[in-house]
């Protein structure tokens, strides 16, 4: 594998690792194996570039695709490919980031919510959707990411955006935990599905920490 000219790692991403820390530590060894290797003849020093193909969050672990050198280029073709992701949603309690990054600011019974329910939402949440993203997400607005206006204290919403779901299964019900497999484009916020996913069963829901899998 030719590190310096393109390659394509499929690197398995550490619990509160984010993607970034994870493409800074993989250039750090590209460059000190690079260092290692003997200089070029024109005494240029060498550099490498590297980028992950779409973002997961800090609590997410699982699949993160890594490209070295001139793979980065296609960086947009992997980024389009599917996702899956494993998880659980926790019923009956509100987190703003709707996942254990932040605490619980109001809680809900949910007796009245039936298995039936449960799969009914599933279903509602499958297909084309107008998804609106998570507060606390690295998108930017204005010049800073959406995290640094939620982590101030500034209420405000990011605009919606087209994700596709193509399957949301729930593979388990232990109420207040809800286990799903869910495949879905680019862009889309598992964490937002998590959100969506409370309102429709007139509660509250947010994410357990996350597994990607492809």
């Amino acid at each position: 594998m030719d590190l310096e000219t393109g390659a394509v790692l499929r690197v398995y991403k550490p619990y509160t690792w984010t993607s970034f820390d994870v493409t800074k530590k993989i250039q750090r060894l590209v460059l000190r194996k690079l260092s290692k290797m003997p200089k070029p003849k024109d005494g240029i020093k060498r550099k490498v570039k590297v980028g992950h193909a779409g973002t997961l969050d800090p609590l997410a672990t699982g699949l993160l695709i890594v490209c070295i050198g001139k793979e980065t280029k296609n960086i947009d073709q992997y980024m389009g490919m599917p996702k899956t992701y494993t998880g659980s949603f926790y019923l009956g309690a509100y987190r703003p980031s709707f996942d254990k990054e932040t605490e619980v600011t109001e809680t809900f019974s949910i007796e009245a919510i039936t298995e039936e329910m449960i799969y009914a939402a599933a279903q509602q949440l499958t297909g084309a959707l107008s998804q609106i993203p998570p507060l606390f997400s690295a998108i930017q607005k204005d010049g800073k990411r959406a995290y640094e206006y939620a982590r101030a204290g500034v209420d405000m919403e990011l605009p919606a955006r087209n994700v596709l779901v193509h399957s949301f299964e729930i593979t388990s019900i232990s109420l207040p935990l809800v286990s799903f497999k869910i495949t879905c484009s680019k862009g889309t916020y598992i964490r937002s599905l998590a959100r969506d996913f409370g309102k429709i069963l007139h509660n509250a829901a947010y994410c357990t920490p996350l597994v990607v899998s492809n």
